[in-house]
């Protein structure tokens, strides 16, 4: 009675899921699957027992309780469950192997080298059909309904189209690859058409491939996996082996050596679908040499018997397992670094996967949001669980492009340690614990939430962290201002404080003028990153006959005879002094003296001390290659420092104050036509004389008051091309281009001294990049060397990302102010010849304590490298435990 008790209630399961059947979708390969990780949470299919649910309609994976999560259309549904556990192998790859064998070879995965996760591991993955309905608590939260094992014994007990939409999804290479695919090309050249497709040689010897991929295999070594077909004489043979020694057997390339090189063009059996264009084709041919798109696959597979209509992909093609090695070598294996390190694990103190090139997100992440930045830590992460942030409350199909779910993931991720593994014993990434999928966090979603529409930040290349920054905070502050209902102010009244609020200052500039001794104040729009020149000509060299500072041999071992360059040690203060110096403008125009040239001394001071203080110190210069080039120098940064000297006062008692800008432009409107500076003839004929155009002419001396030559000259070469340079003056006299000139939004002084000096690019490239990089001369000049290949296509898309940013509303919170009085508590440090190379690493201070945070290894810091640091982050002394309650 039980057994029939039981089938009944299994039909009825059966007829329930039944009843969603037609609800399920087949997943393509253009389809977003997110099968690899919950869109809410950085659980996978490894964290816990229950892995994750795929919806087999939307294609979108989440743990059980999130699968409904703001979705009114559905109150239940048909999910996939996807669970993984990884076991270690008795006993290597052959039987007999020791596994932990000290490796003799520099590689991994071949014979006495290093080994591969695949060779220590095996995993073991489950597979269930979930029916799930909303909870009737009323809290949205989802509820199994019913569940039902799902394998090879007991698919077809299902309904076709929900074996099909779950097969879809298993074998789907996911939004993870996906994500890394698509900045993996972005570096890369697109594949090109194989010129052998059109005479490609056709074998008619009968063979016809078997529609049933369990009958598939090398016909050189019987194995059946990554197997290529040959399009000419329908051989099956193993894929060629990877850099690493995995991959396959190398049947196929052998088959084409052996055939007299006569049949280059293969196709990986698995990854052919009814899309014909995503099948995986190489040649082998030696002027190709690589994949290769061929446009009439489909005649030369129906010739073999196979038929692509309804066919699907099964297996990773070459491109995602080039990515998935990339992900999951461990460089710092071979040396282990770091193994004499403390480890730490647990709240705050979790490392993040290197996505490839990508540890200058890393450090900027773990710096914002795992937890030395309360008040982010407080609005993005979790103090109850990594599922109840309520900036989670967004419909799953919008979840991973969504910027704030997106951080608040990874906020709650780090702030929680919920996804900690045991501590290791040492710091070496050799640990089991450090590459088992079920602790590591990989950032994929943030990364594309993030970088999608940037035109650096999208790919895999290496980039700035300084710049990286200052955008993570704009992407962060347009989000917050559009989020609704998600975000409020505490109170409720109105939208909450914007993120960058926390680093925001504004400088004030005191202008005195060399021609009458007029003051002009100028105060800046809101800044938050303060970028620091290093002044070498105060830095000091260490003293040799100090016993800890002697000498040391070069490094070289070659130069046994010579020494070390002794490097220069420059104070934080000479830089901060060096920022606010009285520096002497040439040619700056001003508008009470009818916009002529006349030299000014300008100095810079704060506006208001922000929360928290990011410094950025400009560590490269140009050299005489036009490279940017690391300036050799230590920064003595002590960890508290006073700012008070360096605060604004305004415009004091018994300063003669130049009248405001708008005054004088309503005095020049009032004023007649007679008032405009008449243009002396003479001086109007030299410069004619010279070869300019008349009308340019006029317009120069007009500009610097009608007769002085030599000022006028200075015009035209500043503003020769300028769109209405050569154009008749309007009546009344006046130059369009003067004012626009005074209203520039960098400084027109580091823009002509940067084309000056790089000599290959026009102002307009300059003025772009200067503006782009936040007046930073270096990075300005780093960029625009980093993007010459395409440079008018990268400034365009700057472009278009300004005029989106300028379409939303700024806010106009007032700055916050304190005492000036600021506590070192993070450091972003880079190594590499220039910001776009090299590698970032993070150093912040965890109760007190400095820790180092290298991507993945976390571990306190014996040494934090404060001299050699790129950006550090302050925090006011009088917020130290009273956070901004706002956020």
């Amino acid at each position: 009675q039980i057994p029939a008790e039981s089938r009944r209630r299994k039909q009825r399961t059966m007829d329930e899921i039944t009843k969603l059947a037609a609800k399920c979708r087949i997943a393509t390969p253009h389809d977003v699957v997110t099968n690899s990780e919950c869109v809410y949470t950085f659980h996978s299919p490894y964290t816990t027992e229950k892995g994750i649910v795929v919806n087999l309609s939307s294609f979108v994976g989440t743990v059980d309780e999130l699968a409904f999560t703001n979705n009114d259309e559905e109150s239940s549904a048909l999910f996939v469950r996807i669970c993984k556990k990884r076991v270690p192998k008795e006993n290597g790859t052959d039987g007999n192997s020791e596994p932990d064998k000290s490796a003799v070879k520099l590689g991994v995965g071949v014979e006495g080298g290093f080994q591969s996760d695949q060779d220590k591991y095996d995993t073991i993955s489950t597979y269930s059909i979930v029916m799930m309905g909303k909870s009737a608590d009323g809290d949205g939260k989802a509820k199994v309904l019913a569940e039902m094992p799902y394998d090879d014994g007991s698919k077809n007990s299902f309904p076709m189209s929900v074996s099909q939409s779950a097969d879809s999804i298993i074998h789907h290479a996911g939004l993870a690859v996906k994500q890394d695919l698509t900045a993996w090309e972005l570096d890369d050249e697109p594949k090109p058409e194989s010129k052998y497709t059109e005479a490609l040689p056709f074998v008619e010897n009968g063979v016809k491939i078997s529609p049933t991929p369990s009958d598939w295999k090398c016909e050189k070594s019987g194995e059946k996996e990554n197997l290529w077909l040959n399009l000419s004489d329908g051989f099956i043979g193993g894929g060629r082996k990877n850099w690493d020694g995995s991959g396959g057997s190398n049947g196929a390339l052998d088959h084409f050596l052996e055939t007299g090189e006569k049949y280059p063009l293969v196709v990986k059996l698995g990854t052919i679908t009814e899309d014909i264009s995503t099948a995986d084709c190489y040649s082998y041919a030696k002027d190709e040499d690589g994949p290769v798109k061929i446009p009439n696959l489909k005649e030369f597979l129906e010739k073999r018997g196979i038929m692509v209509a309804g066919m699907q992909k099964t297996v990773k093609s070459t491109a995602e397992m080039e990515v998935e090695l990339n992900a999951t070598y461990a460089f710092d294996a071979i040396t282990e670094q770091g193994a004499h390190l403390i480890p730490v694990a647990g709240a705050g103190l979790h490392g993040l996967q290197n996505l490839g090139n990508s540890c200058y997100m890393n450090s900027v992440a773990q710096m914002l949001f795992s937890g030395t930045v309360p008040e982010l830590s407080s609005r993005y992460g979790t103090n109850d669980g990594v599922t109840n942030n309520s900036l989670l409350k967004i419909a799953p199909v919008n979840a991973s492009d969504d910027l704030l779910c997106q951080a608040s993931k990874l906020s709650c991720a780090l702030t929680s340690g919920a996804f900690c593994g045991p501590v290791p014993k040492s710091a070496e990434v050799s640990d089991p614990s450090t590459s088992d999928p079920k602790y590591r966090l990989a950032p994929r979603m943030f990364k594309h939430a993030v970088g999608h529409d940037h035109v650096d930040f999208r790919t895999g290349q290496q980039q700035d962290a300084a710049q990286y920054f200052q955008y993570l905070l704009e992407k962060l502050d347009r989000a917050e201002l559009g989020a609704g209902d998600r975000l409020k102010s505490k109170d409720g009244s109105g939208p909450a404080l914007v993120s960058s609020h926390l680093f925001s200052y504004k400088t004030e500039s005191r202008l005195v003028c060399e021609a009458d001794s007029m003051i002009k104040y100028k105060e800046s729009p809101t800044e938050t990153m303060l970028s620091l020149r290093i002044p070498m000509s105060k830095s000091t060299l260490p003293d040799a006959n100090m016993p800890d500072l002697k000498r040391q041999k070069s490094e070289d071992p070659g130069d046994d005879d010579k020494e070390k360059k002794e490097v220069p040690t420059v104070s934080f203060d000479a830089c901060l002094d060096e920022w606010s110096a009285v520096n002497t403008i040439d040619d700056y125009r001003w508008p009470h003296l009818q916009n002529s040239v006349s030299p000014a001394t300008s100095q810079t001071r704060f506006v208001n001390f922000p929360r928290y203080l990011l410094c950025h110190v400009q560590r490269y210069e140009l050299g005489d290659d036009w490279q940017p080039h690391k300036i050799e120098v230590n920064i003595d940064v002590p960890e508290e420092i006073s700012l008070q000297k360096f605060k604004g006062t305004g415009p004091q008692e018994g300063e003669a104050l130049a009248p405001e800008e708008a005054k004088v432009n309503e005095e020049a409107t009032t004023a007649p036509a007679a008032a405009a500076p008449a243009i002396d003839e003479s001086a109007l004929g030299q410069l004619m004389d010279m070869g300019f155009n008349m009308n340019g002419c006029k317009r120069a001396l007009m500009a610097v008051g009608g007769s002085n030559v030599e000022a006028a000259m200075n015009w035209v070469f500043e503003h020769n091309a300028d769109p209405d340079f050569n154009d008749p003056l309007p009546e009344g006299g006046t130059t369009g281009s003067a004012p626009a000139a005074s209203n520039s939004d960098v400084d027109e002084t580091v823009v002509m001294s940067l084309v000056d000096n790089l000599g290959c690019f026009t102002a307009d490239q300059v003025r772009a990049a200067v503006k782009h990089c936040s007046g930073a001369a270096d990075r300005a000049a780093d960029w625009l060397f980093s993007h010459m290949d395409d440079l008018d296509g990268a400034i365009a898309a700057l472009e278009n990302t300004a005029a989106a940013e300028n379409s939303t509303p700024k806010p106009t919170t007032l700055v916050e102010d304190g005492d000036g009085k600021y506590n070192l508590v993070g450091l972003v440090s880079h190594i590499g010849k220039n910001t776009g190379s090299g590698h970032y690493v993070a150093h912040l201070k965890k109760d007190g304590k400095w820790v180092i945070f290298n991507d993945e290894k976390v571990a306190l810091s014996e040494h934090p490298p404060i001299q050699h640091a790129y950006m550090y982050l302050f925090q006011r002394s009088d917020t130290v435990g009273s956070p901004n309650a706002e956020y």
